[in-house]
């Protein structure tokens, strides 16, 4: 039995030791050359393994440029996870400094919240999707992560009483229903979405920002897509 253990203690530690490489070669030649250059930002895509967040099927893919999906128990697709190149330059976007509140919308089973847990005091993942948040709830747990706080409720309803915030990402197209997400930042608080900035323009990632407690713009950062998120789709509007 000892021998079992000390195998498996073995394993495990090589199994770590692999991870890490693979995480520095992603930081190198992934987001280093597209612009990432806040040090605390690289130093938590070096830090958290992406992989742990993963089911064991997209395990292996936890470091590639690719867009994953993550599925049900139907196997219906139910999140969309922005590359590590993307998720980084959206969360560097942010500017989150050690004293933020963050609300993390849509973050699937934790990795991003994880991310940012090191950045900021406080973290509120919140996912509509009840295993998800459950995934991601152990997920961050066994992470030791005491700063983060997992809610489940509809995407564009925020968590009302645990604002306000002073960040709010995203993870996922907006067309409209952004009203509630606004109304819990902060004074000077920022949102980060993908949108369409202009009518007849491509998807991009958008900080809407707020000065003063007032609407102080909007300014589109890089190109990216994702699918619409649930709740943020464009309401229909009828004319008689």
């Amino acid at each position: 039995m000892a021998q079992a253990a000390l195998a498996r203690a073995d394993a495990t530690a090589e199994t770590g030791a692999a991870s890490a490489v693979l995480r520095r070669t992603m930081v190198e030649r992934q987001l280093e050359p597209v612009g990432v250059t806040d040090i605390p930002v690289l130093r938590r895509f070096l830090d958290v393994p992406r992989e742990v967040f993963l089911p064991l099927e997209l395990a292996p893919l936890a470091y590639s440029d690719r867009p994953l999906f993550l599925k049900d128990q139907k196997g219906r697709k139910v999140r969309y996870l922005l590359p590590p190149l993307i998720l980084a330059r959206f969360i560097q976007g942010a500017e989150i400094g050690a004293a933020d509140k963050v609300l993390d919308v849509a973050g699937g089973a934790g990795y991003a919240a994880a991310i940012l847990a090191g950045l900021a005091r406080q973290v509120v993942a919140l996912e509509s999707d009840p295993d998800l948040a459950a995934k991601a709830k152990a997920n961050l747990q066994a992470a030791g992560l005491a700063n983060v706080q997992v809610e489940v409720a509809p995407l564009d309803n925020g968590v009302p009483g645990a604002g306000p915030f002073d960040v709010i990402l995203v993870h996922g197209a907006v067309e409209d229903g952004l009203d509630a997400l606004f109304g819990s930042l902060s004074p000077d608080g920022r949102l980060l979405a993908i949108a369409k900035p202009e009518e007849g323009s491509g998807q991009q990632v958008v900080r809407f920002e707020r000065v003063g407690g007032k609407p102080a713009g909007a300014r589109a950062l890089f190109d990216a897509s994702a699918p619409v998120l649930p709740g943020f789709r464009k309401r229909s509007v009828f004319s008689f």
